[in-house]
């Protein structure tokens, strides 16, 4: 990836937009500039890119890309002190705002750096993701999302759910990510029909009609145009959301521990013989700045960060009042490079037309 929009221009464009975006909460122009020389002759030749949070820039993936020559040119937003549940963000101007729907969420916690790729301030954001804190935004974005292996990259996450991620524009974007943290990264190619099955709510989850309905028409789409054979059966899971939370407090009773032991033998099962999982990655659209009330957006993500695998956020189109929705794609463990091979074929067909 090369930047189309050098750091000037990308300055430029943040100090226009942001005042209504509120997806930063810091913006380091001086710094940008002074790192500039010395990255034009590294392999990212001066890529603008934000970093998630007020931490983000000494995380483990920006200061690999920092290395390749990228810049970085801010902090995007999360969520404010006291915010229960992490589907907000809160920039240096105030709430952030969905580009989309401004009256609606971006999601979070990686909203800022969601919010900064979907609004073409920044080709590439960090993010991190323990429980689908980069999915939800990249999917109530319209954007995509790679939420990377559990332990493939250093965490500070204690609990082991949260992994490493990044937001680009297009999943083909996302090949400079993996290729700068992951040492020895070779691109896979996706052999053609992917063997994939599809769940509507992997058993448990009350699904948006019409989110529903976006996801269910995408992967028609990928069956119609060959990208896609779906396998016999679908996968089932137990609701993995009292485990996860006593994962995260640290105080897994047995049968949860139980509960998360048949959801990966059940994973391990499916994955023996199919190579991709589709699902909605949220069951719902994009909730207003009040909050979610009784919903559960992780209830499809959750599920993927006590289990480990790879998991991305493909734009799959458009509900009828204009929030976008997002297609999950899972994956073995490991298989990020995979992942990302098959998401950047079945964005070929997609390409949701946007309203």
């Amino acid at each position: 990836m090369r930047a189309s929009r050098g750091v000037a221009e990308t300055l430029a464009a943040i100090e226009r937009e942001d005042g209504r975006l509120c997806a930063f909460l810091d913006v380091w122009r001086e710094d940008a500039h002074a790192r500039l020389p010395a990255a034009a002759r590294l392999p990212l030749a001066g890529l603008p890119f934000a970093v998630k949070g007020p931490g983000g820039i000494r995380s483990y993936a920006a200061r690999r890309l920092i290395a390749a020559g990228a810049v970085p040119v801010g902090s995007t937003s999360v969520p404010g002190p006291g915010t229960y549940w992490k589907t907000w963000g809160l920039g240096a101007h105030g709430r952030t705002v969905n580009p989309w729907r401004p009256d609606r969420t971006p999601g979070g916690s990686s909203a800022g750096s969601a919010v900064a790729v979907a609004a073409d301030l920044v080709q590439l954001a960090t993010g991190s993701d323990g429980a689908g804190s980069v999915r939800i935004p990249a999917a109530w974005c319209g954007v995509f999302g790679l939420k990377t292996t559990n332990g493939l990259l250093p965490s500070p996450d204690r609990s082991g759910l949260a992994s490493a991620g990044v937001l680009t524009r297009t999943a083909a974007q996302a090949h400079t990510y993996l290729r700068c943290v992951l040492d020895g990264y070779e691109p896979a190619e996706a052999e053609l029909p992917l063997t994939a099955a599809y769940s509507p709510d992997l058993g448990f989850a009350e699904v948006d009609p019409d989110v529903a309905a976006v996801v269910r028409g995408a992967v028609r789409r990928l069956v119609a145009a060959g990208v896609v054979r779906l396998a016999d059966g679908g996968c089932e899971l137990l609701d993995p959301g009292a485990a996860w939370q006593a994962v995260r407090n640290g105080a897994v009773e047995p049968h949860l521990g139980e509960l998360r032991s048949e959801n990966d033998r059940r994973l391990d099962t499916f994955f023996d013989g199919t190579s991709l999982l589709l699902t909605p990655v949220t069951p719902n659209r994009p909730h207003g700045h009040d909050g979610p009330g009784s919903l559960f957006s992780t209830a499809l993500t959750w599920a993927f960060n006590l289990s480990g695998h790879p998991a991305a956020s493909v734009p799959a189109g458009f509900t009828p009042d204009g929030c976008p929705v997002g297609l999950q794609l899972v994956a073995r463990r490991g298989a990020d490079a995979p992942l990302l091979a098959m998401a950047c074929a079945v964005e070929q067909v997609l390409a949701p037309t946007r309203p």
